[in-house]
C-alpha cells in the first residue's frame, strides 16, 4: 500500500474511534444516568469534561510531539483514550465518569492533531490531498454509525459497551502506530509553561464551575469560586499572551478581520449547535418516550446532510462568496436549530428526519466555510498557532453549548412549572440555544464583501472584488 494512504488510515482509525464514541455516548445518556443513579441532564458534566480536556491540550500537542517523538507521543494519546474508555466503563457515579472523560479528552487532545501533524511532515505535496482525504472519511461516517449504534447497545445490552468496543481497534491502532509511524522529531522550542498553566487551569475551573451551577457534584459557592478563579486565570493569561514573545495561543491573531470572525462569530454558532447532540437526544427520549435505538436512528441523519454538503461546498462558496453564504447560512442553520422546538410526540418519524437532514446540510456548509474563512489572512509562519487558538476556541464553545443548553432547559422548567424533561420545555431550550447561534450572523455580515475570495475561486490572487452595490450591500 502506498505509504501515504496507509499513514492516513492508521490516523484514521484514531479520528474514527473518537468520533464514533463522542456520537454514540450522547444518545445513550439517559440509560447511563439512570444506571449511575443521576439526573440525565447532570450528564452535561460528562460531554463538557471530554471537550474541555480537548481545549485545555490541543494547544501542547505539536511541542509535545517535538519533544517526545510524534511515533511515541501518537501511541501514548491511544494507549491515554484506550485506558479513560475503560474508566467510562467502570464508572459507578458521575464523578467517576465526568474524571473518565476527562481522561479520555486528554488523549484525543493528543492523538488526531499529531497523527494529521505526522501526515504533513511526511507525505509529499504531490500525494498529501489524496491522504488528507482519507482522513476526512470516518469524520464523516463516524457520526453516522454512532447515533445508531449507540442506541442499539443502550436498548439491547449495557450502556458500557459504547466504550468497551473502543478497544480492539485502539489496539490495533497501537500496532500499527508502532509499525508504521515514523518517530518524527523537530527541534523544540521553549514551552510557554506560565501560559499554559493560566489557561489550562483557568479554563477547566472556569467551565467546571459554570457547568456545575445546577448543584451537580458540587454547591454552588463551590461552583462560583471555581467560576471566579477561572476566569481570573484567564484575564491573566490574555496579560501574559498580550506582553510574551512567543505565547502559547496568540492572542494577536484577532486582529486579522478574516480570523476574528472565523474564531468570534464561529464561536456563537457553536454554542448553538453543540447543545444539539445534548438537548435533542433527551427531548426523543425523555420527552417523546422513544427508546435510545429509535432515537438513533433518527438523529443520524444529520450527519447524511453533513456529508452531501462537503460533495457541494466548494461550488457553493464559488458562486455567492464567503461573506454572503456565511451571514445568510446563519439565520437559516439558526432557524432549523430553533425549529427543533417545535417537534412534538406525534410529529411524523419522516418530517423529523426530513428537517435534521436539511439542518445537517445548512450546518455543513456553516462549519466548512468558517474552517476555511478563519486561514484567509494567516500566513504561513503563524498557521500554526491560527490552528491551536481556533481548535481550542470550537472545543470551549461546544462545551458552553452543552451547560447552556442544560440550564435552558432547566429554567424553562422553572418557569412553567413542569419538570425539565417535559416536552413543552425542549422548546424554549431550542429557541435559546438558536438564538444564541443565530447573533454569529452579525459578525459574518461586517465582513468585507470580498472577504475570502481567493480561497472561495472568486478572484485571481491579488485582486480585490469590488462591491458593486455599496448601497445595496445586504442583498449582494
Amino acid at each position: 500500500m502506498n505509504p501515504g494512504r496507509r499513514l492516513a488510515l492508521i490516523v484514521a482509525c484514531a479520528l474514527f474511534i473518537e468520533n464514533m464514541d463522542s456520537t454514540a455516548i450522547a444518545t445513550s445518556l439517559p440509560a447511563i444516568a439512570a444506571d449511575l443513579g443521576t439526573e440525565p441532564i447532570a450528564l452535561k458534566l460528562a460531554l463538557t469534561a471530554y471537550l474541555l480536556a480537548l481545549a485545555v491540550f490541543i494547544p501542547v500537542s505539536g511541542w509535545v510531539a517535538d519533544r517526545f517523538g510524534a511515533r511515541s507521543t501518537f501511541m501514548a494519546a491511544i494507549a491515554v483514550f484506550l485506558l479513560g474508555s475503560l474508566a467510562c466503563a467502570a464508572s459507578g457515579t458521575l464523578e467517576q465518569m465526568v474524571a473518565a472523560r476527562f481522561l479520555q479528552g486528554m488523549g484525543g487532545a493528543l492523538m488526531v492533531p499529531v497523527g494529521r501533524l505526522v501526515l504533513l511532515r511526511t507525505v509529499p505535496k504531490s500525494e498529501l490531498v489524496q491522504a488528507l482525504s482519507w482522513l476526512t472519511i470516518p469524520a464523516l461516517v463516524a457520526p453516522i454509525i454512532g447515533p445508531p449504534l449507540g442506541g442499539l447497545i443502550s436498548t439491547y445490552s449495557d450502556w458500557r459497551w459504547i466504550f468497551l468496543i473502543n478497544l480492539p481497534m485502539g489496539l490495533l491502532g497501537l500496532f500499527l502506530a508502532w509499525r508504521f509511524v515514523p518517530d518524527l522529531r523537530e527541534p523544540v522550542k521553549p514551552l510557554d509553561w506560565t501560559g499554559f498553566a493560566l489557561s489550562g487551569l483557568g479554563l477547566a475551573l472556569a467551565l467546571f464551575g459554570f457547568s456545575s451551577l445546577g448543584r451537580h457534584m458540587v454547591s454552588t459557592p463551590v461552583a462560583v469560586g471555581c467560576l471566579l478563579l477561572g476566569l481570573g486565570g484567564m484575564a491573566g493569561y490574555v496579560w501574559h499572551a498580550l506582553r510574551h514573545p512567543h505565547p502559547l495561543i496568540d492572542l494577536r491573531l484577532l486582529v486579522l478581520p478574516t480570523f476574528r470572525a472565523g474564531v468570534m462569530g464561529g464561536m456563537l454558532f457553536r454554542i448553538g449547535i453543540g447543545a444539539t447532540p445534548f438537548l435533542l437526544p433527551l427531548m426523543l427520549q425523555l420527552g417523546f418516550g422513544l427508546t435510545p435505538l429509535a432515537s438513533g436512528l433518527l438523529t443520524f441523519v444529520s450527519a447524511v446532510g453533513a456529508m452531501f454538503m462537503k460533495t457541494i461546498a466548494a461550488s457553493v462558496l464559488k458562486r455567492f462568496g464567503f461573506r454572503r453564504v456565511l451571514w445568510v447560512n446563519a439565520l437559516l442553520a439558526s432557524a432549523m436549530l430553533a425549529g427543533f422546538g417545535l417537534f412534538r410526540a406525534d410529529t411524523a418519524h419522516g418530517v423529523i428526519m426530513a428537517v435534521l437532514l436539511v439542518s445537517g446540510c445548512f450546518r455543513s456548509l456553516q462549519f466548512t466555510s468558517l474552517n476555511a474563512i478563519s486561514y484567509a489572512e494567516v500566513d504561513p509562519a503563524r498557521m500554526g498557532q491560527a490552528s491551536s487558538l481556533s481548535g481550542m476556541m470550537q472545543q470551549l464553545s461546544l462545551a458552553l453549548g452543552v451547560a447552556i443548553g442544560g440550564y435552558a432547559l432547566q429554567i424553562a422548567g422553572a418557569f412553567t412549572g413542569h419538570d425539565y424533561a417535559d416536552a413543552s420545555n425542549f422548546g424554549w431550550a431550542f429557541l435559546t440555544v438558536g438564538t444564541i447561534s443565530a447573533l454569529s450572523a452579525w459578525v459574518m455580515f461586517r465582513l468585507p464583501p470580498d472577504a475570502g475570495a481567493e480561497m472561495a475561486g472568486r478572484a485571481e490572487p491579488g485582486h480585490e472584488i469590488t462591491d458593486p452595490k455599496p448601497a445595496q450591500r445586504p442583498n449582494t
